[in-house]
């Protein structure tokens, strides 16, 4: 008979040979399982399989559309944004590029008005009274509620401008420097380089400065080609990982050409990437904005900006803080709200990140985790 201490292959000894899997340990391990590891290994494995039962059948698309929905911090801030831009855009109204729309508040942001209550606001929460001045007035009269909701409109409209601009050049240049690489790579990164190199603020200074009186449009417009460079460099790096895929050498094997494989087969594969990216460039950027305004190097007067505000309005702040109260609290609601709807986005698109599960969902993995286990003896050859 076989000497099973002499046998390499280990096939004749007393445990068995193909136990190799992760919900128990290999036979030879000096430290038993315990029941709390075995309960979490199962419940792990049960809520993986609830997940995927969840989205059992369904498109990617509806797949990260039922991940965002459920992300809280995300859609509670999608509301609030949503909610700011609806009472800036109704109060004030909408006159831009020959259209012009009138709000339903009384005064606008240029008029000039009778002094009422000092110039304090006349917003009373108990009763609630919006009053003729609720965000209060400066010292010449003007309403600073108009003047604040025609800051919303314009921050808004740059940043999307940004976020559009931005987001274009930085997916082109990143999906051209990753797809070919060698020469085209190296060129394009060390223009990029070179952008990044030099402080973003003086750059957006230097801008600012030649681009007075041309308009928040163009302002926006020259912005955006300056912030490009962080996409540019994560693009690149999520298209080196997908050009060597499998459907990238069918889709050259079937004749495609290289334009229609980078946007048509490569960065649709990186919108997660894309997206959140631009989220936090816009959220960037209406910071980039108010810290111009502030300047004076942002938009010009007449017009007004949340940043212009502040700048507009920085020697009063010991005397009427309520110049610099309304201003903040949207420069920060806006910020923050940005940023929240791009960690939603984020965990919605990258696979690696924690399903949400809805209450069904939870109810399962709860009775999952709460379900006693038992190890069963293994049996002896």
């Amino acid at each position: 008979m076989t000497d099973k201490s002499q046998d390499p292959s280990g096939l004749h000894r007393d445990e068995p040979h193909f136990r190799s899997d992760s919900v128990l340990p290999p036979a030879d391990t000096t430290e038993p399982i315990g029941l709390d590891t075995e309960s979490v290994i199962v419940a792990e494995h049960s809520e993986n399989a609830i997940e995927m039962k969840e989205v059992e059948g369904l498109s990617q698309g509806k797949i990260i559309f039922r991940r965002f929905i459920r992300h809280k911090g995300a859609m509670i801030s999608l509301v609030v944004l949503l909610f700011v831009v609806a009472i800036s855009f109704s109060a004030e109204g909408i006159n831009a590029i020959g259209l012009h729309i009138p709000g339903w508040w009384k005064f606008n942001y240029y008029q000039i008005n009778p002094i009422v209550n000092d110039t304090a606001p006349t917003l009373q929460l108990w009763p609630f009274s919006l009053g003729d001045h609720p965000f209060g007035q400066d010292e010449v009269g003007r309403d600073v509620f108009a003047e604040v909701m025609r800051g919303i409109q314009q921050s808004i409209m740059i940043i999307v401008v940004i976020g559009l601009v931005s987001t274009t050049i930085g997916a082109v240049i990143g999906a051209v420097a990753g797809y070919y690489g060698g020469r085209i790579d190296a060129l394009l990164m060390r223009m990029t380089d070179m952008f990044i190199i030099v402080p973003l603020i003086l750059l957006a200074a230097i801008v600012g400065h030649y681009a007075q009186g041309s308009g928040s449009f163009v302002l926006a417009l020259i912005l955006g080609l300056l912030l490009w460079t962080s996409l540019a460099r994560l693009v690149r790096g999520e298209v080196l990982a997908l050009r060597e895929r499998e459907f990238v050498e069918a889709a050259k094997v079937a004749g495609a050409s290289n334009a229609r494989i980078m946007f048509k087969h490569i960065l649709p594969n990186a919108a997660g990437v894309i997206i959140v990216s631009a989220t936090l460039t816009m959220s960037a950027a209406i910071l980039l904005e108010a810290a111009l305004s502030y300047l004076q190097l942002g938009v010009q007067p007449p017009d007004v900006s949340l940043g212009s505000l502040i700048g507009l309005y920085q020697n009063s702040f010991e005397t009427r803080p309520w110049l610099f109260w309304w201003t903040g609290i949207f420069i920060v609601i806006i910020a923050l709200t940005i940023n929240f709807i791009g960690d939603g986005l984020r965990d919605a698109f990258d696979p690696r990140q924690r399903r949400i599960l809805n209450r069904k969902a939870k109810a399962a993995q709860t009775a999952a985790r709460e379900k006693p286990t038992t190890v069963e003896p293994q049996p002896t050859a």
